[in-house]
């Protein structure tokens, strides 16, 4: 048998250090057995799913080092590698579940769910939803289905009993059926959820081992019955400890940057963010911190992961890309410095913003240093400002932050819609509402835009600066979070109504 590993990420977004602390081990276990590496891209999600977020998930693990043998952008022997070119696969093996009795079709409404999910919730049952809970009588089933209602593809279920799924790490692990609810595996839509996209991609691309974080251990029984439904075997299954905060709370990007291409852009080796992702829950046999992913690989045993959750932190991280930085010779540091700092491609488009403002070489620095910095070093008197008030320049940094993370298509125009807009409803005139961002991006508001500077910098170090620069201020605490977060959702929705109104305003 051939060793064949796999991760398969989502592109909804930044790609995420979790997904190379993922991969890195998928790798390494494959190469420890002479096997096979694949990438897999589940962009199922068709609203969040953008060809940006697919390409930077590509990137940056090449820029981490990690390869793979088959993939969307390299082909092999099982592909489409890409979920939402495999709709017609999915759509055969529903249609043979159903054929089996081990799945149905599910009229329910979101109304209907809502009110059986509120009423359980009164009533104190912690039950999942079962198909007896969701299936409708025949005859309303049949008014439905000649009414045209829509419908979503659902996975029969036991009522009751206990599910053993063997993990390599921990060894035979319980789940109470009594917790699994009748899981939907086809949207409405036609497309496939995660469960059976996941099942049947590894199935037909001979993944052996599903080597992956330990939230998917409540999802494990519903895999489980799938590949027994289907009379498949399944693969082994490995969960692996998460990733955590210094404060051992999942790792967040409200905490720590997660980005991939953030570490890429503060000027961080490769060879070391790799080195570092392999000491999070394991360790070399002779237990030294530094050490290349050759190395890793050579000495690679899954059962020297550690199950505590491996805490991420940002100085360790610091500390240990300094051995490898301190281990260049000058002429290779010259060249790596190079490469990162004056990089043509990130150079360029940002020479028309600075040329007409300069006299000399010598004012590039001071005016676009930024471009080259990580996280600017900031004092909250640097935020002194006529026209708002600390409390004040907390609140438009933070609305202004969620509704960069909310943008799917970075670009100036985008950018600049969204941070008007809220200006507008905000009643903050615009220069007063773009003052912290200019501060907090570039620590000066003596530069080029402040828009045209975070579209160049790109989405993932433009909100950590904006992050870094909310901490700055005092940050906001949770009870504080949580009404600013209902304030902001309504200044949003009257944001869309407006734009719906007057669509050409």
């Amino acid at each position: 048998m051939t060793v064949r590993t796999r991760v398969a990420p989502s592109p909804t977004g930044d790609p995420h250090v979790g997904t190379a602390y993922i991969a890195l081990f998928n790798l390494a276990f494959a190469r420890q057995h002479g096997g096979e590496f694949i990438l897999r891209i589940e962009d199922t999600d068709q609203v969040r799913s953008t060809p940006e977020s697919e390409q930077a998930i590509l990137d940056s693990l090449r820029w981490l080092g990690v390869e793979w043998s088959e993939g969307p952008d390299v082909g092999g022997p099982h592909g489409p590698y890409r979920q939402s070119e495999r709709r017609e696969i999915y759509q055969q093996h529903v249609e043979i579940l159903l054929e089996r009795g081990h799945a149905f079709k599910c009229y329910r409404t979101t109304e209907e769910l809502d009110a059986m999910r509120a009423q359980r919730q009164e009533s104190g049952n912690s039950m999942a939803l079962k198909p007896s809970d969701l299936i409708l009588p025949a005859d309303e089933i049949a008014r439905r289905e000649a009414a045209g209602e829509p419908f979503v593809i659902r996975m029969m279920v036991p009522e009751e009993g206990v599910c053993v799924v063997d993990d390599m790490l921990r060894g035979p692990i319980e789940l109470d059926w009594s917790q699994v609810d009748a899981q939907v595996l086809m949207k409405s839509d036609g497309l496939p959820t995660y469960h059976l996209a996941n099942v049947v991609d590894d199935h037909l691309m001979g993944i052996t081992h599903v080597i992956r974080g330990e939230e998917w251990i409540s999802s494990a029984p519903k895999h489980k019955l799938l590949y027994s439904y289907f009379d498949w075997v399944m693969p082994q299954l490995c969960h692996m400890p998460l990733l955590r905060n210094p404060d051992k709370s999942k790792l967040s990007k409200r905490k720590n940057p997660t980005s991939i291409l953030f570490y890429e852009r503060m000027g961080f080796m490769p060879e070391a963010l790799l080195n570092y992702l392999g000491r999070m829950g394991w360790s070399m046999p002779d237990e030294r911190e530094k050490f290349s992913s050759d190395e890793m690989f050579a000495n690679f045993d899954i059962k020297r992961v550690s199950l505590g959750g491996p805490v991420f932190d940002m100085e360790k991280l610091r500390w240990l890309n300094s051995l490898w930085l301190r281990e260049l010779d000058a002429e290779t540091f010259a060249q790596r410095f190079a490469a990162w700092g004056l990089k043509k491609e990130r150079l360029l488009p940002v020479i028309p913003h600075v040329q007409p403002r300069v006299e000399t070489f010598s004012d590039v620095v001071p005016l676009a240093g930024h471009f080259l910095g990580g996280l600017t070093s900031l004092t909250p008197a640097q935020f002194d400002n006529k026209a708002l008030d600390q409390e004040q320049l907390v609140t438009v940094l933070q609305y202004g932050l969620w509704q960069l993370e909310d943008i799917r298509h970075w670009s100036v125009d985008e950018i600049k819609t969204r941070m008007f807009a809220l200006a507008g409803k905000m009643d903050i005139k615009v220069r007063d509402f773009l003052f912290p961002f200019f501060i907090a991006i570039a620590g000066t508001s003596a530069t080029i835009s402040v828009l045209d500077t975070m579209a160049l910098l790109g989405p993932d170090m433009s909100r950590a600066r904006v992050r870094h620069a909310i901490d700055v201020l005092g940050g906001v605490g949770k009870k504080k979070a949580k009404k600013m977060e209902k304030d902001y959702q309504d200044m949003v929705a009257a944001i869309a109504a407006a734009a719906q109104e007057n669509p050409e305003a």
